[in-house]
């Protein structure tokens, strides 16, 4: 099964923390929608032609800044080009873009899912993230997704934010809760190059807050969160059961996707491993439609690169990983040394190991320092 990610480079403006490519000309959103159906067009006998389609994502940028009228022309391109199971259809939304039209309108064009970036509703937080919106707008927003209905929604905040106590996070998290959301995604703020934020770390006029700071803001955004019915099933991730994120659960899987749009990643199987690739990020470029030069940063990669990113990607969900599936996808074996790290780790509370030997996860304790068992993980078993 394949996903389809389209990537919609616009937005009204620039949030402090955000490394994504976009751009702020309106006046290049119809030509860049001719070019995404050129391109989607290009892709109609290609290798994704030939898979069901389970899942498709508009993401971005902002792609809630589309009219019904082209969302729905890129939607009907997809159907001529590709097998579309329909399963799950995401658009990413900002509050202020959100009406009860605009809504209905998405659900009538097959959208089933909504993806909103709330990210605070501290005022002081918003302003500094630089955010288009106004916490009155994401609850209104909240409050017209909930009244028309939508099959399934989910609501992006950020923590860890410089100045953020932690009284700040709990009341963010209580507000969003009074709309008995059925998925979030908390992200801990990430401190990006060549971003606003980012500028302002180097030059030493933001501090970013200490490790123990952070952990109490982890503890909290799952105990909140577990107490409204919401497990976590990936260290970012929270859902009600049976409302987790198809679209993104598929990436940790190592399922095909194809990117389409200014900027986005493609990942294809092959006989030998897989091809990963992305799209030149220019608008210019891109509106030239010479598909064939599209492509930039090509990779050929190996059994042994796609199990390592397996590893680091699996240890991060509640799933975890499966031995027997590792041996049988990737030709991976563990080593001695990786088993003696995994018998460690879980004698210090971080790792579950099944009883047959085949499943692998972390425990809450050892989610918080996912990235670290699996990097320690992988170093053990090179040779």
């Amino acid at each position: 099964m394949a996903g389809i990610y389209i990537h919609v480079p616009f937005c009204k403006q620039a949030c402090s923390y955000c490394n994504f490519y976009f751009m702020t000309r309106n006046e290049l959103r119809q030509p860049f929608v001719d070019a995404l159906i050129s391109e989607i067009q290009s892709h109609g006998e290609g290798p994704f032609s030939d898979e069901t389609v389970e899942t498709i994502y508009f993401g971005g940028g902002t792609p809630s800044l589309l009219t019904p009228g082209q969302l729905e022309s890129i939607l009907s391109a997809l159907h001529t080009a590709f097998d579309l199971s329909s399963k799950e259809t995401t658009i990413e939304l900002n509050p202020d873009d959100v009406s009860e039209r605009y809504l209905q309108s998405l659900k009538t064009l097959g959208f089933n899912r909504v993806s909103m970036g709330v990210q605070s509703f501290d005022p002081d937080l918003l302003a500094f993230m630089n955010r288009s919106h106004t916490a009155e707008e994401a609850e209104i927003a909240l409050s017209l997704i909930q009244s028309t209905g939508f099959p399934c929604y989910t609501a992006d905040v950020i923590f860890g934010n410089p100045g953020q106590s932690v009284e700040d996070l709990e009341r963010d998290i209580d507000r969003l809760l009074r709309f008995d959301p059925p998925h979030v995604s908390a992200y801990s703020l990430t401190i990006e190059p060549n971003t606003r934020l980012g500028k302002q770390v180097e030059l030493g006029r933001i501090e970013p807050p200490q490790d123990d700071e952070l952990e109490k803001h982890f503890d909290l955004v799952e105990e909140r969160l577990r107490e409204a019915g919401l497990n976590r099933y990936e260290v970012s991730n929270f859902a009600r059961p049976g409302r987790e994120a198809v679209h993104n659960s598929n990436y940790w899987k190592h399922v095909n996707y194809l990117g389409l749009g200014p900027s986005a990643h493609s990942l294809l199987w092959t006989q030998n491993g897989a091809r990963r690739w992305r799209n030149r990020p220019d608008v210019k470029f891109y509106l030239d439609r010479s598909w064939h030069e599209v492509k930039e940063e090509v990779e050929e990669l190996n059994l042994d690169t796609l199990a390592e990113e397996r590893l680091m990607l699996g240890l991060r969900t509640i799933a975890g990983i499966s031995v027997e599936q590792m041996a049988s996808r990737y030709g991976y074996s563990f080593t001695p040394q990786q088993w003696e790290w995994l018998r460690l780790q879980s004698a210090r509370g971080c790792v579950s190991i099944s009883g047959d030997g085949d499943s692998i996860t972390l425990t809450g304790a050892g989610l918080k320092i996912a990235d670290y068992i699996a990097l320690e993980l992988i170093s053990r078993g090179e040779s």
